[in-house]
Order: C-alpha cells, then sequence, then structure tokens
C-alpha cells in the first residue's frame, strides 16, 4: 500500500496568512486561533472543553513535499539535515503537529493557544495531551 486517504475534519481560522509570518512553533509566539471542526465530526468533539491540552494534527497542504534535507530553523550556518530528525513543514508527508491548550468551544468553533498553523490549513485529528499514567 502505497497511497492513504485522510479525511479532514476542520480548518484553522488564523491570522497568520503566510508562511513567513508564522513561528516555527508555536511556544515562540504563535497567535490564539480558532479550529472551526466539521459537523460529521460533532459527537467527536463533544468532550473537549476548555484548559484541556491536545495535540492537534494538521495537513501542511502549501508545503513542499519533495523537500527530504533541510537546514535546521532555516539557519544556513547548521549543515542540511534529514527532514525525518527535523520538524520542517517541508517533507514527503507533511503532517503537522501541534500542542495546543483550548481556550473556548463554541459549537464547532474551538478557540486555541499557541497554534502556528496557516489560516484554511486542514485538521486531520485531534488527541489528548497524556499526563501520568495514574490519570489516563
Amino acid at each position: 500500500m502505497d497511497e492513504l486517504v485522510l479525511r479532514v475534519v476542520g480548518w484553522v481560522e488564523s491570522e497568520l496568512r503566510e508562511r513567513a509570518e508564522a513561528p516555527r512553533q508555536g511556544d515562540e509566539g504563535a497567535p490564539d486561533a480558532w479550529v472551526v471542526f466539521d459537523g460529521s465530526v460533532r459527537d467527536a468533539l463533544a468532550d473537549v472543553a476548555a484548559g484541556d491540552e491536545v495535540i492537534l494534527v494538521s495537513w501542511f497542504d502549501r508545503a513542499d513535499r519533495g523537500v527530504q534535507k533541510v537546514h535546521p530553523r532555516g539557519d544556513q550556518a547548521r549543515p542540511p539535515t534529514g527532514v525525518f530528525s527535523t520538524r520542517s513543514p517541508d517533507r514527503p508527508n507533511p503532517l503537522g503537529l501541534h500542542r495546543v491548550t483550548v481556550l473556548a468551544v463554541d459549537g464547532l468553533r474551538v478557540r486555541v493557544s499557541n497554534l502556528e498553523a496557516l489560516d484554511g490549513t486542514p485538521i486531520v485529528d485531534v488527541k489528548p495531551v497524556l499526563g501520568d499514567v495514574a490519570d489516563r
């Protein structure tokens, strides 16, 4: 099997429109943003609440899928490194991982902090951040 089909479950609404505007990581000054979910996943979203820490899995739809090596953090002084050892959005399968805190839930709209994804970025999944084993 060499092809998968992902289902988009939501989209990012953010003030970030261009890659040059986005911080490299969410904790480096990313703005709060909305994630707007498709009505078909309403039940899956039912228990997400303000205060939750979650991992958003996005599809970097504007990434270059042909890139296999990058200079980490765009620093030309650093040697080229295979993308599987970096968080570069340019990669063969451009999945993004974003650890965010849920600030508010308004129906199918979820306000989150520290999201460096661009406006319109598709969201393909949401997973809770796991705490200690005893709390799971």
